[in-house]
């Protein structure tokens, strides 16, 4: 559960807002975090900045192309397994 920490900030004349060093450090926010910033009913709601751009299903459907019959869930299980154990056999 997130604790509610409401702190009084100034903006700056460059229009910047230094946040509660104890906010940044339950969020574990760096200097150089990236961070979104979006205007809502609310007011303005910062969060972390995801790691990758949105991508849709048809953005990514039939990246891995694999030519041949469907392969069963056993099918990779074993396949999984046998790399497993020849990756561990040359260790």
């Amino acid at each position: 559960m997130v604790v509610a920490d409401k702190r009084t900030v100034r903006l700056s004349t460059k229009g910047q807002v230094v946040l509660p060093k104890s906010i940044r450090q339950r969020r574990n926010w760096e200097s150089g975090a990236s961070l979104t910033i979006e205007e809502t009913a609310e007011g303005v709601l910062l969060k972390e900045a995801s790691l990758f751009a949105p991508t849709t299903l048809e953005e990514v459907l039939g990246m891995l192309n694999y030519a041949g019959p469907p392969k069963s869930i056993e099918d990779m299980d074993a396949s999984v397994l046998a790399e497993a154990k020849r990756r561990n056999a040359s260790d």
